[in-house]
């Protein structure tokens, strides 16, 4: 799978999928989680929407730490916690996505093949 791949899925398809394989109190943290990176990733978002979810991602990531074991908190969980404050600094994530780069990495990739191993098109 694609980096965007895994971005839709995390944030379209694992709630809908959460809802009825976890107990609900674990599935609304994860859920919650979800739709932190929903609004961080969105096309429109104002200073005040970042200092919110700013707040609201410390009280997420202590309710995760209720449900997962110690093991499972490494450094890439605790990223999380700056990303509001990175796109406050930064201006909004969509606009810095490496999506559009590695599509036209790979079609520059495919313009680019050896003679003798040409696949056939």
């Amino acid at each position: 799978m694609k980096s965007h791949d895994c971005h839709i899925m995390m944030q379209q398809l694992l709630p809908v999928a959460l809802r009825s394989v976890l107990p609900k109190n674990v599935g609304k943290i994860l859920i919650e989680l979800c739709e932190f990176f929903q609004n961080l990733c969105s096309k429109v978002g104002s200073e005040e929407d970042f200092k919110r979810l700013d707040q609201s991602v410390v009280v997420l990531m202590c309710n995760l730490e209720r449900y997962f074991p110690p093991g499972f908190f490494d450094v890439m969980v605790h990223l999380i916690v700056h990303l509001a404050q990175e796109a406050s600094l930064a201006g909004l994530v969509h606009y810095r996505w490496m999506y559009p780069i590695e599509r036209f990495l790979k079609q520059l990739k495919d313009y680019v093949c050896n003679s003798s191993r040409q696949r056939a098109r």
